[in-house]
């Protein structure tokens, strides 16, 4: 059972907390955690990508020029897609990218990000994580008290607009809940900050 340090917003440990083996250490699986990655990238795209095809290009009904005898290519329409100003080949059309990938996979992925970040000692628990009022000031001062100068997610177990709201102006630092918390922004970002009643829900959650 992975043992981690268990910190105040000072930066002092204040204790240890014992994770589940069976969400905090699994062994990691690449595979797992790349096909999650792709739904959800893909997932993500909008789609509305559109050209025109050359049935659809305003012009060219009439044939350039005459079939034969006058010593250029034969032509039939000048929105042919070889010409400029032509049609697109194959021209992309508004469709939707979205897939999923079976639960079961989901969960081993999402098991084996949060495993790769306590093998990485890149996992940062918090007793508490609660602000009087929102001041950005506050999270820098955190960060610093825990040494982390690099990307940072911060996750919370139920919404909290004074830490969200102190969070948000800080380039590399994005905060989650629960239960919007996804693989892509675990791999995505360097530190991985939680606080340990999100840490209990996400133990019932996947357990």
């Amino acid at each position: 059972m992975p043992k981690v340090a268990l910190y105040n917003i000072a930066g002092q440990q204040v204790g240890d907390i014992d994770l589940k083996d069976s969400i905090f250490g699994v062994n990691v699986n690449v595979e797992a955690m790349h096909q999650v990655v792709k739904m959800l990238l893909a997932n993500r795209r909008q789609g509305t990508q559109s050209a025109l095809t050359r049935a659809e290009v305003r012009g060219g009904g009439i044939k350039p020029w005459r079939q034969k005898g006058t010593g250029r290519a034969r032509h039939g329409s000048i929105r042919s897609p070889q010409w400029t100003h032509g049609g697109i080949v194959f021209a992309p059309k508004p469709r939707s990218y979205r897939y999923t990938v079976p639960k079961k996979i989901r969960r081993l992925a999402m098991k084996s990000a949060l495993s790769s970040k306590v093998n990485e000692n890149n996992i940062i628990v918090l007793d508490d994580l609660n602000f009087e009022a929102p001041k950005t000031k506050q999270v820098v001062n955190m960060l610093q008290n825990l040494k982390v100068d690099s990307k940072a997610l911060i996750v919370l177990a139920e919404k909290n607009e004074n830490v969200e709201k102190s969070a948000r102006n800080i380039p590399g630092v994005k905060t989650s809940l629960v239960n919007t918390l996804n693989v892509y922004d675990i791999l995505k970002y360097d530190k991985f900050i939680i606080t340990k009643s999100a840490v209990e829900k996400v133990e019932e959650v996947y357990e």
